[in-house]
């Protein structure tokens, strides 16, 4: 009689001093809003676990509150959690920020590692530019090797870390997911139950966005049912239309936490914030009787962060009578919100109704393009001629493509060098406009090809 063996996955833990993005990373690298991250220390307290997948090698990632041996009793607390996750771990993340630089925390905590029989990473996080890129090297006095730079916002990098998390943990047993040979011309798409599209309408108080809600999931629709929500005075509500059902879900509205002073009101915001990322389509709602405002800025980036297609909506849009005044708000769409510049802006009037019949069908294509699945041989070919157009230079060339994921379409590009950060948004452009992805947000992951 056989026995059933589990498998033991090789473990890599996250850890670093307060406020360096750890939670930010472990989302990212897990896929979802898994972790409760915010722009202040002593957010993680304990530790959180789950099973990670980097294109078929699954291994268990840990997040870890911040390091502080020396501060209160809360803190050696949180501190010895974090030590006990590195005792076990067959590799450690340590996470420093390179928007600050070296700390003397950063080289408290790199001389502990340095004692430790652990195996090291040293990941600068906050690397958005290049110009932070480069600043990286001055974290090699750490003496914890050489120091990758990441955003983890942003998922600057992303791949090519995971890369490297990969080659330094021991072998880790593959998923069942497909992994190709190059030149091979096949692909596996999975098969299950099409859940209707959720879309999230998301802003700042008092934008209009009950109003919004409201318009939407009343006027002539039938609303089949009201499922509670988990947050605060927010309901998913179930609407059948013209082209099938789509789920409605109004979150609470997000202010800056700086002003958050009530529990209850900050939870309301993390579990918007997970509606957000757990939403194929975001209605970005804006007072444009107020211009676009700094918040305004801050949740757009945080929305892009998510990975789901966005559409602006400018509500109040009948209160401005001067054609000066809705020409200079177009303007300021463009030059504050220009990272989300393929979004399409549709000016509304929530309380009348005016201009909400322009959403259907932006909202129709916009869960089409965030669904859709291209062929490997039409992925290959769009490759294929950017390379003979423009070539990455160095010998450095894209050897296989394909399309491994949607919710939004995700491209896995097998390389047999690293390709430059300018290079892959070109790809990226080349394959947005030959299969006219408008505004849906792509992800390019890449593989280097084994020696």
């Amino acid at each position: 009689m056989s026995e059933e063996i589990e498998i033991q996955l090789p473990v890599a833990v996250i850890v670093g001093r307060p406020n360096v993005g750890k939670s930010t990373l472990f989302n990212r690298v897990i896929g979802e809003q898994a972790a409760i991250v915010e722009d202040r220390p002593g957010v993680t307290r304990d530790r959180k676990e789950l099973e990670a997948n980097w294109l078929g090698h699954r291994f268990m990632l840990v997040d870890t509150g911040g390091w502080m041996p020396g501060g209160s009793e809360l803190d050696a607390k949180v501190s010895r959690q974090v030590e006990a996750a590195v005792r076990n771990a067959d590799l450690v993340i340590f996470v420093v920020d390179g928007s600050v630089g070296v700390t003397d925390d950063d080289e408290l905590m790199a001389s502990w590692l340095r004692k430790s029989a652990a195996t090291v990473m040293l990941v600068v996080n906050k690397a958005d530019n290049d110009r932070r890129e480069a600043d990286r090297w001055d974290f090699l006095s750490l003496g914890l090797g050489d120091p990758y730079p990441v955003s983890a916002l942003h998922g600057r990098r992303a791949g090519d870390l995971l890369d490297e998390v990969i080659v330094r943990m021991p072998s880790s047993p593959l998923s069942e997911e497909y992994i190709p040979n190059y030149g091979l011309d096949q692909e596996i798409i999975p098969v299950g139950e099409q859940k209707p599209p959720r879309v999230a309408l998301v802003g700042r108080p008092n934008v209009g966005k009950s109003t919004l809600f409201n318009r939407l999931v009343g006027e002539d629709r039938a609303v089949v049912h009201d499922m509670p929500g988990t947050t605060r005075d927010s309901i998913d509500t179930l609407v059948e239309t013209e082209d099938g059902p789509v789920v409605f879900v109004d979150t609470a509205g997000m202010r800056r936490r700086s002003r958050i002073d009530d529990s209850a009101e900050y939870y309301s915001l993390v579990r918007a914030l997970r509606a957000v990322d757990g939403s194929d389509i975001a209605l970005f709602v804006i007072d444009a009787t107020q211009g676009i405002t700094a918040q305004d800025q801050r949740l757009a980036e945080r929305i892009d962060a998510a990975g789901c297609p966005i559409v602006i909506m400018l509500n109040k849009w009948e209160l401005i009578d001067d054609a000066e005044e809705r020409e200079r708000i177009d303007l300021e769409v463009k030059r504050k919100l220009y990272f989300v510049d393929d979004a399409p802006v549709l000016k509304v009037s929530a309380l009348t109704g005016k201009g909400v019949h322009k959403l259907r069908p932006v909202l129709q294509e916009a869960i089409l393009q965030y669904h859709r699945r291209i062929p490997t041989r039409d992925v290959n070919r769009v490759i294929a001629d950017a390379q003979q157009r423009q070539a990455a230079g160095g010998g450095a060339r894209v050897m296989y493509a394909l399309q491994g994921a949607t919710d939004p379409p995700t491209f896995t590009l097998f390389v047999n060098r690293e390709l430059p950060h300018t290079y892959l948004r070109y790809l990226e452009r080349s394959i947005r406009e030959a299969f006219n992805f408008g505004s849906t947000p792509l992800k390019l992951r890449v593989r280097k090809r084994a020696d």
